[in-house]
């Protein structure tokens, strides 16, 4: 460049060098000529090429090679971002494999690290083979904002390293002064039996607790994010009404963090979710359904007519609930049940369960529930994509009627802390043990959210008598006989259900991004 600099700009302004100057330089050393003539032609070069002193913004790109920077004439560069903000959740048809082997027992609620499903991508139809090209974000222009993008990465990439290799259902409540991830009274998807400080609970301490595993720390609930990740997707809630109070949970955090609530709506037009068999809140800017169905056990409700002609409900633990087809095709699925396995009709076991034609006289409930359970795998083996899509089980939420139960006197009322000594946790419960066997057994890869014991300790956090604003003339009579010690206020403990189902979908996404690079065989 300098060569052709100084080949270019005429000597001395053009004029011929005189016998006197050449007498002179042939008197001088050789080295002082050749030195003279470089530090010339190195002012001239400077004086008509300014243009060397100016950093060029492509020294960014150059240094960190996954950031490319574009100057525009503004001065201002746009970074492709390789943030977790800007991964590629949101792409339809990833591939979602089982653990490999037997290393480790998953299930397990005292392993003190998990094996998490491999993620794989297996694109068809319009697939995202454009997934790595990251969302493009604005920055103005210096020196420290590729530095922070990186550090950025880097430091998302320890906390999904930490995440691996951490069992989320062990830990503590701790009080964080950051939360709720909501203000309370602000969402009005809160069914009213959930929304305790709007039907005048006094006490706000027990929203303010987070759940902290001892081997990480859980992140904070980005809703946006989260959006990302299911954009053109359908994520669906199946299950008993402590599944539409996680459901509740989930879409108050997700509206809070769109920039125009009035594009989130229920797709029929309801705006209360207790009555209702299903619901569905649409994300209209993420093209996004969050859905619930309400199917308590799982398998259908049904009704068969004795001999006398009377008709009498049973529960078919040999089919589907009803609702099922609806739900075929989802790509996120969270499953629950357990609740009404310990109603007295349902407990009892007497001519209610019915296989087929037949209807038990006497049938123990542990046995009818593994019945039930088996139908419920088998359907998942047979019509859940685990190329395409993911499936959690949330565990059983314990209540805490403290003396009777829900409908004898059963009362929850003056708890304002958690339980703080272990040794009045309640045991595991042997359906979650059954449970546990059963997804052992099946095909498709199902991630068992163990939330059992980390709700035990809160005895605090349930509606009590703040279940409702107005009380029945017979309610009003003795209202502390009518408490709801099974269900959680909101804001509270569903939200950190959420946030456990949060990070086990980044640690999946995560194993989807890295099976993308290795490109396993088969998978294009």
């Amino acid at each position: 460049m300098a060569t052709d600099s100084v080949k270019h700009v005429p000597t001395f302004g053009g004029a011929a060098i005189s016998a006197e100057m050449k007498s002179f330089f042939s008197a001088v050393p050789t080295f002082v000529y050749a030195f003279v003539v470089t530090f010339v032609a190195f002012t001239v070069y400077l004086a008509f090429a300014p243009s060397l002193i100016t950093v060029s913004n492509s020294v960014s790109s150059y240094i960190l090679p996954n950031v490319s920077a574009v100057t525009s004439a503004s001065s201002n560069i746009t970074l492709q971002a390789t943030t977790p903000e800007s991964l590629t959740p949101a792409v339809i048809n990833t591939t979602f494999e089982p653990p490999l082997g037997n290393e480790t027992n998953p299930l397990s609620r005292n392993n003190a690290s998990r094996d998490h499903a491999s993620v794989h991508l297996c694109p068809n139809n319009n697939t995202a083979r454009n997934s790595d090209k990251q969302a493009p974000l604005s920055v103005n222009s210096s020196a420290s904002s590729p530095m922070r993008k990186q550090s950025r990465k880097s430091g998302a990439k320890r906390e999904i390293k930490s995440l691996k290799d951490c069992n989320f259902f062990e830990g503590e409540w701790v009080k964080d002064e950051s939360y709720p991830l909501y203000k309370p009274g602000t969402c009005n998807l809160i069914d009213e039996q959930f929304s305790c400080l709007t039907n005048g609970r006094p006490d706000v301490e027990f929203y303010k607790l987070k759940w902290k595993p001892k081997e990480c720390t859980l992140p904070r609930l980005n809703g946006g994010k989260l959006l990302e990740m299911i954009r053109g997707r359908r994520l669906v809630f199946v299950g008993d009404s402590l599944n539409r109070n996680m459901w509740e949970s989930l879409v108050c955090i997700l509206k809070g963090s769109v920039k125009d609530e009035r594009q989130v709506f229920e797709a029929h037009g309801r705006h209360q979710f207790r009555r209702e068999a299903e619901y569905t809140l649409v994300f209209k800017e993420y093209n996004c359904t969050v859905e619930f169905f309400a199917s308590p056990f799982l398998v259908r409700e049904w009704e068969v007519t004795d001999k006398s002609g009377t008709k009498k409900e049973t529960l078919r633990l040999d089919m589907m609930g009803s609702s099922s087809k609806q739900y075929i095709g989802a790509d996120v699925l969270v499953f629950n049940t357990g609740a009404w396995w310990t109603d007295d009709i349902t407990s009892k076991g007497e001519d209610y369960f019915q296989e087929r034609s037949t209807v038990y006289p006497k049938l123990n409930v542990d046995e009818a529930f593994r019945k039930a359970l088996t139908t419920w795998g088998r359907w998942v083996d047979k019509y859940v994509n685990p190329k395409k899509s993911l499936v959690f089980f949330r565990g059983f939420s314990l209540s805490h009627f403290s003396g009777g139960r829900w409908n004898a006197g059963g009362a929850c009322d003056d708890e304002t802390e958690p339980i703080k000594n272990e040794a009045y946790l309640m045991p595991y419960p042997s359906k979650m043990e059954i449970l546990e066997r059963v997804l052992r057994g099946m095909k498709t890869p199902v991630t068992y959210l163990n939330i059992t014991r980390l709700t035990d300790y809160r005895k605090d956090a349930h509606p009590s008598v703040y279940r409702k604003q107005k009380f029945t003339a017979e309610e009003s009579k003795s209202p502390l006989l009518h408490q709801d010690c099974s269900h959680w206020c909101l804001p509270g403990v569903p939200d950190s259900w959420n946030e456990i189902l949060y990070a086990e979908m980044l640690v999946k996404l995560d194993q989807l991004r890295g099976n993308r690079r290795r490109k396993p065989k088969g998978l294009l």
